[in-house]
């Protein structure tokens, strides 16, 4: 990777028919980038997904622009009008309350929309409190799953939440503070009591506030404590040796089960390898494993 500072002439002025995609501050406005506030004081119009808040930012850096709301309500209309201004040539930015569009905000349909248009989309980096959290976490980061919010739906929630008590890589989530109290009770039952959560609050904000510890205490900090602001939680990835004498012993019964039932060793090592979040070798390998 080319490491040298470069200013390109894409960091001048907004190119015609493009969709920038701009990441603002998610609490703290030291955090705006220069080019981000030239990018909006230059394009033709700015899609943000609360005006109120856009235009605070806009009142301290200075920016007079034309604004038009974009949120989850109006998107469908509102792309249309996105795509028509782009395709006579005008510059579009699109902005979300805070952090990087997209990540949980709308905005998918109108980046696909625009690929199948064939019209140019650049994003501007920005702040994202999933990066942020998992960077002071502690926890390995070189490979993560980000899944947001939870659903609400039963079956579809606890299938994740049995996901990330088998995953062997850390979990990000992002929760409200009067559903924080659930989800902590539902990790503590789905995972190891003793597994490792990182809960970060209003990240670059005054009151920001990190609590690191294992799930059964945390869980246990705040159901005594009064719960506010926003919520990014990063749960420790499952440690396969820390627990392989209980959790492989266990596998190993489960195979020879399948085996015995007339399954052959390939395709059930294959099926609990899937299941378990194991590599095939690992599973195969049980049979011959002394316990």
């Amino acid at each position: 990777m080319n490491n040298k500072n470069t200013l390109s002439h894409r960091d001048q002025e907004p190119e015609n028919g493009v969709l920038y995609v701009v990441g603002t501050p998610i609490g703290n406005l030291n955090d705006m980038s220069p080019r981000a506030i030239n990018i909006l004081k230059n394009v033709n119009l700015i899609a943000c997904e609360d005006t109120r808040n856009t235009k605070k930012i806009m009142h301290t850096f200075c920016i007079k622009n034309n604004i038009t709301s974009f949120n989850e309500h109006n998107s469908k209309n509102k792309t249309k009008v996105i795509i028509s201004e782009l395709n006579n040539d005008k510059s579009v930015a699109i902005v979300s309350d805070a952090g990087m569009p997209l990540i949980c905000d709308p905005g998918e349909k109108l980046i696909s929309q625009c690929r199948e248009n064939s019209l140019e989309i650049i994003s501007i980096p920005g702040p994202c409190a999933a990066i942020t959290a998992i960077t002071s976490s502690g926890f390995h980061s070189s490979k993560f799953t980000f899944l947001g919010f939870l659903p609400r739906k039963k079956i579809e929630r606890e299938k994740l939440l049995i996901d990330i008590s088998n995953s062997p890589i850390s979990t990000i989530l992002y929760e409200s503070p009067h559903r924080l109290k659930k989800l902590l009770k539902e990790l503590n039952e789905y995972c190891d009591g003793k597994r490792k959560i990182h809960i970060a609050r209003e990240l670059t904000k005054k009151f920001e506030e990190h609590i690191n510890g294992d799930i059964e205490n945390i869980n246990k900090i705040y159901e005594q404590k009064e719960v506010k602001g926003e919520f990014t939680i990063v749960i420790e990835g499952k440690d396969f040796k820390k627990d392989e004498f209980s959790d492989l012993k266990q596998l190993k019964e489960e195979l020879l089960f399948l085996v015995n039932g007339g399954l052959s060793l390939s395709n059930a090592a294959k099926y609990l390898a899937k299941k378990n979040n194991l590599t095939k070798k690992i599973v195969y390998n049980l049979i011959n494993k002394k316990s």
